[in-house]
């Protein structure tokens, strides 16, 4: 994601019970996203419970093989669906699609070049 920097925060960050912590923005105005994995399931899932004042709900990430050389990354927020957090979220829903875009773009070159 632009802007964000994401820190191991408990656990080993590869099972289930990994705490991280993403924070987006810039300087007091950056939105802090702690998250606890839950869902664990190497090379092709894997899920996330947000825990923040700002960003609640689930992310879902998951790898599907299409070919042997080509894969799909599919990645889903799954928003709770009433309360002020949800209209704020459908309200600011096309310019987070167009940062989850270009987020997944940027994701997508850095594997296609063997980034570790």
């Amino acid at each position: 994601m632009p802007l964000t920097s994401v820190d191991l925060v408990a656990g080993d960050g590869d099972s289930v019970g990994s705490r991280v912590c993403a924070r987006t923005g810039l300087g007091r105005l950056a939105a802090v996203d702690p998250m606890v994995v839950d869902v664990w399931e190497p090379p092709v899932r894997c899920e996330v419970q947000h825990e923040g004042r700002v960003v609640r709900g689930r992310g879902v990430f998951r790898v599907e093989e299409i070919t042997a050389q080509r894969s799909r990354f599919t990645w889903e927020e799954q928003l709770p669906p009433s309360g002020p957090y949800a209209a704020l979220a459908r309200a600011s829903a096309p310019l987070n699609k167009a940062v989850f875009a270009l987020a997944v773009r940027r994701f997508a070159r850095w594997v296609e070049a063997g980034q570790p």
